[in-house]
């Protein structure tokens, strides 16, 4: 039997990308709903009780109202909002944060999509926490990238069609960003990092940049310590993230925020000068893929016993 699922919110930018990567999957059933009816109640109820799994792609209060829309005990929800991405109820979609986060999401029966943004974050300094290069309360800070299409409609109206459009707009500059809880709690931070993110004039694609002044440690690791603690981690969990080598500084003009679009891929990068003791980590992925619409279809397979890795790319 094919697998029911209805995504609320399917007209959005990352509902239209769920669609596309399960079109023509013969063991997912999609149950839609008509445009003239996506706002009644009545309706999403029905469809939300009759999936086997729903994805909500709403905004944080649209989600929480559709959660409570759920009257059965079988209908599994993968919440691609922030509406309970830190909620100790919901297994946090990031299946290669930890050797067991994908046995935990193929168990739970809630489970809170990664944000864009903290799934770069996380990846790159989680497991230099773990193998106890770096503390906790080291003092980070994150720059990022993304693709408009990160900022929903609003910003993809402002920069499509508009030839004056800033090729690079930082935001986000009373370091509040909605994100930081998220990239606290998970990358094991006893402080909130400093994060200044920026919207770039392309449609998607992301970089995350978490700069190190390892020389403020008391045993400094080298750049191929870092290296060696990510290569060892996502070399134990099975998934969708991989950690170039380390000589790779020496291809940076061939790195792109665009270069992973259309797939679930995320590359890691360790750039480092050991003599300065100072370092670079880098992420690269599409913030519709990995960071939105291809996390929540690997996140279906998972939950649903099916092959980890089916159609997770745009055909």
């Amino acid at each position: 039997m094919s697998v029911r699922v209805f995504i609320d919110g399917e007209a959005g930018t990352t509902g239209l990308q769920i669609r596309e990567r399960l079109a023509g999957r013969r063991d997912i059933e999609i149950l839609s709903i008509t445009p003239e009816r996506r706002k009644e109640l009545d309706a999403r109820a029905e469809l939300l009780n009759s999936a086997d799994v729903a994805i909500l792609c709403l905004p944080d209060a649209a989600a929480l109202e559709s959660v409570s829309l759920i009257t059965n005990d079988s209908t599994r929800v993968i919440d691609a909002s922030s509406a309970h991405r830190v909620n100790p109820e919901w297994a946090y979609g990031f299946p290669e944060m930890t050797k067991d986060q994908a046995e935990i999401i193929s168990k739970a029966r809630f489970v809170s999509n990664p944000g864009c943004y903290p799934q770069g974050v996380i990846a790159t300094i989680r497991p230099l926490l773990e193998a106890g290069l770096i503390p906790s309360t080291h003092a980070f800070t994150v720059n990022a990238i993304s693709g408009y299409t990160g900022g929903g409609r609003q910003m993809i109206e402002k920069y499509e069609g508009n030839d004056k459009a800033s090729s690079y707009w930082p935001y986000g500059l009373q370091f509040g960003h909605k994100h930081l809880p998220e990239m606290q709690f998970y990358a094991d931070l006893a402080h909130a990092p400093l994060f200044q993110p920026a919207v770039g004039n392309y449609a998607q694609g992301m970089m995350t940049f978490v700069p190190l002044q390892l020389g403020q440690l008391r045993n400094a690791p080298t750049g191929k310590d870092l290296h060696e603690a990510l290569a060892d981690h996502f070399s134990s969990v099975a998934g969708d993230v991989e950690v170039a080598p380390l000589e790779s500084v020496n291809a940076i003009e061939d790195l792109s925020p665009e270069m992973f679009n259309g797939t679930n891929k995320m590359q890691l990068h360790v750039f480092a000068n050991d003599d300065r003791h100072q370092a670079l980590l880098v992420a690269i992925y599409d913030n519709l893929g990995k960071g939105a619409s291809g996390a929540a279809v690997q996140n279906l397979n998972i939950m649903m016993g099916l092959n980890e890795s089916i159609d997770l790319a745009v055909a």
